[in-house]
């Protein structure tokens, strides 16, 4: 009998080199130069990219579209709305104020759809009834630094301590550590306007630690001075505190419950047979795994930063965003309402696209799935 003399290496090369670019690489070449190599020329998935601006595209104009349409198919209008409220308006004054708001226009629907276009690309939202007349941008403008200096910074904080702290307790299961999750999670389920209320009545009230409300004391102008700036993070402490712990619970938990998930993946368990540090395969290869959905869920949480938590600021009396959007909608101020819609939509479509690149960037097997 002839025995069957095993392949050189250089014969198994040579094999391997004539495979079609397509096929799966087997699993012995993990790892060697040449698999390497491939992953080294990695491209920018302009594709995906392109898909998901178009996708974004179209949702912008369907946001934009709906935003026109709905406030126009509420009952009554903003001149209305203010009458009742303001007895001592003449007819002539009444009639003024419906032709500077375009609510006297015989134009047809679609001519107001393009002219509302029209203005919203020159960056013109037009003005506030509620406010005197003033440029919605210009309301806009005065109340956006506010939510996102305290909803933001709490979103951020809030994120960065539960997605550390659950990949922390994941990879440390069953110790002493998994008792945080069910604190974190009932105090996640108390009502929010519940627990600033508790935190009101203790901190404030009671021992007197902080401010019941406001942005800043009584008798300040906002300005950039040591003094103002004590004053916006003194007042600003509580609430912040507020919206960690109410949101600190689900970050936590969703990062605990994927780190126990990618804990079970092969690459993990030879990372650990090899050897490797323990720190290195917690953050390289565990935690950037387990920390995708993550990515996710906090882009569609900027539309919580911009638009504000409206119960928050009406608790704590704090001005921002949610609380400008709740007096517009009371006062059917619909070009207030309109330039609100369109930031909050602005910022999540943002969110999600840059989301969605990160995504892409961290994750091969997204782009490549999309290619």
């Amino acid at each position: 009998m002839t025995a069957v003399q095993p392949q050189s290496h250089t014969q198994e090369t040579e094999t391997r080199a004539d495979l079609p670019s397509g096929s799966e690489t087997d699993a012995v070449e993990a790892g060697t130069t040449a698999t390497r190599a491939t992953r080294g020329r990695s491209r920018i998935p302009w594709r995906f990219l392109g898909g998901r601006a178009v996708f974004y595209l179209f949702t912008l104009w369907a946001a934009i579209t709906i935003n026109f349409f709905l406030p126009r198919m509420m009952k009554g209008d903003a001149v209305t709305q203010y009458l009742s409220r303001n007895r001592n308006v003449s007819p002539e004054a009444a009639d003024a104020l419906r032709s500077l708001l375009g609510l006297d226009t015989d134009k047809s629907l679609w001519q107001q759809y393009v002219d509302y276009w029209a203005l919203l690309l020159r960056g013109d939202l037009g003005v506030s009834l509620l406010h005197g007349l003033r440029p919605v941008t210009e309301v806009i403008g005065q109340s956006l630094p506010w939510t996102i200096g305290l909803v933001g910074f709490a979103t951020i904080v809030s994120f960065a301590i539960g997605t550390i702290g659950g990949a922390i307790v994941g990879w440390r299961r069953g110790s002493r550590l998994d008792a945080l999750i069910p604190i974190t999670t009932f105090l996640s389920t108390i009502p929010y306007f519940w627990l600033g209320l508790l935190a009101i009545a203790l901190f404030s009230v009671n021992l007197g630690w902080f401010p019941i409300g406001k942005a800043y004391g009584v008798g300040m102008s906002p300005e950039f001075s040591p003094e103002f700036i004590g004053q916006v993070v003194h007042h600003g402490t509580l609430p912040a505190a507020t919206i960690i712990i109410a949101s600190l619970g689900g970050w936590m938990l969703g990062m605990r419950n994927m780190m126990l998930t990618v804990l079970d993946e092969d690459y993990v368990m030879v990372a650990e047979a090899k050897g490797m540090p323990r720190k290195r395969v917690l953050w390289g290869y565990a935690a950037r795994n387990a920390v995708l959905p993550q990515i996710q869920s906090f882009a569609l949480s900027i539309g919580f930063i911009v638009g504000g938590t409206i119960v928050m600021e009406m608790v704590f009396s704090y001005p921002g965003v949610g609380k400008l959007l709740l007096d517009a909608t009371n006062a059917k101020d619909y070009a207030l309402m309109q330039g609100v819609f369109l930031v909050i939509t602005l910022s999540v479509l943002l969110a999600n696209l840059l989301a969605d690149v990160a995504y892409a960037f961290l994750d091969p097997r997204t782009r490549q799935t999309e290619a």
